[in-house]
């Protein structure tokens, strides 16, 4: 393994880690989202750019075909993870905050104030 797969791998690690360091001691649901999707987004992102370093480096020593197409679906997955921690994180706090679940140290809740402009009722 070269060099550069084992730094991805290592600020790979590292974000994971600061995700589920996150996750247990932020106060509120909407903290834990907000440090967990964007650590494990960036943890994932390192952990794949090490993959294809590493499929790369192996395709020009060999020249095997495999390693073009592990590359190809690795960088389809981070595409596919892009979107899905960003959509299901919105999804989730979207869900906590209809819910009535406020956030911890909340000052202002402009979506409640704007449905209450509207003449809507708090949901």
């Amino acid at each position: 393994m070269s060099t550069a797969v084992i730094i991805l791998l290592g600020i790979g690690v590292a974000f994971n880690f600061l995700g589920t360091v996150a996750l247990y001691r932020f106060p509120d649901v909407y903290t834990r989202l907000h440090g967990t999707t964007k650590c494990t987004t960036f943890g994932s992102i390192f952990t794949s750019a090490a993959v294809v370093v590493f499929a790369l480096e192996r395709y020009f020593a060999t020249g095997e075909g495999r390693f073009t197409t592990l590359t190809v679906h690795v960088i389809i997955a981070i595409f596919a993870l892009l979107i899905s921690n960003a959509t299901g994180a919105h999804a989730i706090a979207r869900s906590a905050h209809r819910s009535g679940v406020m956030p911890k140290y909340a000052v202002v809740d402009r979506l409640a104030e704007d449905h209450r402009k509207k003449g809507g009722v708090s949901a």
